[in-house]
């Protein structure tokens, strides 16, 4: 295969990969997780990155909690609804991601980002020598 069709090649799956990421994001625009506390004292709702979008009180069992017990009613609601988004989210991103590297990890901020970029040996030999990448020793 000539260089210029070795080219469009990687071209089109660039153009392929894009399209996929920019359904994946709108996707993950879309998420939304509430998460009601057991009793039901409070729901919280947060969207994709677990930016909180609302609260409600969906009885008033609220009204007999000490302002401690409501905090935490509420912080762990939150908890809830947070790891609910960032799990769907996951979901959503899982199938862009390299072989072996994992969403959930990467969405909760918890992985090095040299795991996401390719390995100089897995580069075509063709675009090693357009951008003066030294071939891997062995």
């Amino acid at each position: 295969m000539d260089l210029s069709a070795r080219v469009e090649g990687l071209f089109a799956e660039f153009e392929r990969q894009r399209s996929s990421l920019n359904e994946a994001q709108e996707k993950m625009r879309e998420v939304s997780e509430t998460a009601t506390s057991p009793r039901r004292e409070v729901s919280v709702t947060v969207g994709q990155n677990g930016t909180l979008t609302g609260i409600q009180f969906p009885t008033s069992a609220f009204r007999r909690m000490t302002p401690g017990e409501l905090s935490t009613a509420l912080m762990t609601t939150y908890a809830e609804a947070k790891e609910k988004a960032l799990t769907r989210s996951a979901e959503i991103l899982q199938p862009l991601m390299p072989e072996g590297a994992d969403a959930a990890t990467l969405m909760r901020g918890a992985t090095a980002s040299e795991t996401y970029m390719p390995d100089a040996a897995s580069l075509p030999a063709e675009l090693r020598d357009m951008f003066g990448i030294e071939r891997p020793h062995r």
